[in-house]
């Protein structure tokens, strides 16, 4: 699984040991939470796909899922995924991270 997010949150987030992911209000009328997805950064048109900024798709964060994440309704629920909460990853889940290179 993949939290994408601009060089601000990727410091927060990579400046502790256990990530914490921290649930907010999206626009659009989408649930509040702390938002994921199974695309790779190598995913064509990812910010499109994602219907996110460019530059909140230059930092990314991989991690192990546990199966625990809720499905976004309609059809982008194919690839997003939200936790209703904040949303720790502890070291052994964690996999990789850094700049995307997009």
């Amino acid at each position: 699984m993949f939290h994408y997010t601009d060089k601000r949150g990727y410091n927060a987030i990579a400046s502790q040991p256990v990530w914490l992911f921290v649930a907010g209000q999206p626009p659009g009328g989408h649930p509040f939470g702390a938002y994921f997805t199974d695309l790779p950064p190598d995913s064509k048109n990812l910010a499109n796909r994602l219907r996110l900024p460019r530059r909140k798709v230059k930092w990314h964060f991989e991690f192990v899922d546990l199966g625990d994440l809720i499905a976004l309704p309609g059809s982008r629920g194919n690839y997003v995924y939200y936790s209703s909460g904040e949303y720790p990853v502890e070291r052994q889940r964690q996999r990789n991270h850094g700049a995307t290179g997009l």
